[in-house]
């Protein structure tokens, strides 16, 4: 089964948390503070491998979750880091964030890699908030979630040779000759709906992969028939084919149908009117081609600037076929080995919020009412309000302190808070208390 396209979710692993821990030996009366450090969550890394041709595999696991990172321990030691999530792709995966539309990778060469969800950061343990006026806190953090996402999979067929025209003029017959590649072969339109790739030797030792893609029909490039289907796979050939049916055997004209791929093929993509090509005068083994293709070459040379090699072959006959192979084969060691790729979006680095200076200088937060209580949203303090492990009383401290600095607890109440005012914070409810150093 050939899958070209899909959609998964991916998760980095979630950060080990922190830990409280006290020194406790012997003969060490009052120990200090010994929490290590929690663990770093794992990533989820799309690795390029060769032996991969399609998605399928995809089909049937959906979720891809990384490990999270070990809690921190006794004696000062920090968790253990988690191991990456490999995830094993083919080459010519681009993979496209599901929210924002913008491409995260192109993954196109063997052994290629790239951090799809990154792994949330370890909790720190208490060993790092002693200072002097606290040589003992009972504070440590939560690991961080480790980031999440749903992307889009697209595979674009990586073949040095791809076979283009219109539906029903041989493509898949001429395949099936110079490879062994066993395409569906019949006498009706879109027998073939998915790419089928075959590696061919041209007998002199040299070989390239070819590929035959779907027929194109007019107005692919908006979507009508297999369009977009078909057309991303074009990209990544380095040679174009042009299959043409030059004995015109369903009353079409042979040179109205190579205009019109081209056409489809340009505005889908403007490169790829510029991409090197190879017209395939197929059927010539079929009454009236002959004259067909002196009125087919004439007109190509009126029509276009470019050279373009035109190739008369009979499939069935296997009339000029290794003409067309060593044409093609002569044509790929003239260009340069690596496809083009477009360009990687910048993946946008996450904002970690630490209880610290830092954290306490972004001050940007807002403040609304519901009913009689107040609501206050702000990024660095959700962010820090999930990091604090708050079931000690430092903590309950440090959060606190944290908001005063920020000017929290000063604008709520300008804003009418009192004594017993609920405070909502991210998913957490507060009591606020006039004249406390804390909520």
């Amino acid at each position: 089964m050939f899958v070209d396209k899909t959609k998964i979710y991916v998760k980095g692993g979630d950060g080990g948390d922190g830990i409280v821990s006290f020194r406790r030996e012997k003969y060490v009366p009052m120990g200090g503070p010994a929490g290590g450090d929690g663990g770093r969550g794992g990533n989820v890394i799309f690795r390029v491998d060769e032996g991969l041709r399609t998605l399928v595999d995809f089909r049937y696991q959906k979720h891809f979750k990384a490990p999270r990172g070990d809690k921190g321990r006794n004696k000062s030691q920090h968790g253990a880091n988690a191991e990456d999530m490999i995830v094993r792709v083919p080459p010519g995966t681009v993979v496209v964030d599901d929210d924002t539309q913008e491409i995260i990778a192109d993954l196109t060469r063997q052994g290629q890699e790239v951090i799809i969800a990154k792994g949330g950061r370890g909790g720190r343990g208490n060993i790092r908030f002693a200072t002097a006026a606290n040589p003992a806190p009972e504070l440590a953090e939560h690991g961080e979630e480790g980031e999440e996402r749903w992307v889009v999979l697209e595979l674009k067929v990586m073949a040095d040779v791809g076979l283009v025209g219109f539906p029903s003029v041989g493509k898949s017959t001429l395949l099936s000759v110079v490879s062994s590649a066993k395409p569906k072969i019949g006498a009706y339109h879109f027998t073939t709906i998915t790419p089928n790739l075959g590696v061919v030797e041209v007998g002199d030792g040299r070989s390239f992969v070819m590929a035959d893609l779907p027929g194109l029909i007019e107005g692919a490039h908006t979507g009508i028939g297999l369009g977009h289907e078909f057309l991303r796979h074009v990209e990544r050939t380095r040679i174009i084919v042009h299959v043409v049916d030059m004995a015109g055997t369903e009353g079409r004209d042979p040179f109205e149908d190579w205009v019109k791929i081209n056409e489809e093929l340009e505005l889908y993509n403007e490169k790829l009117a510029e991409r090197p090509q190879i017209v395939a005068a197929n059927k010539m083994d079929m009454p009236e081609a002959e004259e067909q293709l002196a009125i087919f070459k004439e007109k190509v040379r009126d029509k276009t600037s470019r050279d373009i090699d035109v190739v008369p072959i009979s499939s069935l006959t296997k009339m000029g076929v290794q003409e067309l192979l060593y044409k093609a084969m002569d044509m790929l060691e003239q260009l340069p080995e690596a496809p083009e790729v477009e360009e990687v979006a910048e993946v946008e680095e996450r904002k970690i919020y630490r209880f610290d200076k830092k954290a306490q200088s972004q001050s940007e937060f807002t403040i609304r009412r519901e009913n009689e209580m107040f609501v206050v949203e702000s990024e660095a303090i959700e962010g820090m309000l999930k990091r604090l492990q708050m079931n000690s009383h430092d903590a309950i401290l440090k959060f606190a302190r944290t908001l005063r600095k920020m000017g929290v607890d000063e604008e709520l109440r300008k804003r009418g808070a009192t004594d017993g005012t609920i405070i909502r914070i991210g998913e957490f409810e507060f009591e606020f208390v006039e004249g406390s150093s804390y909520y």
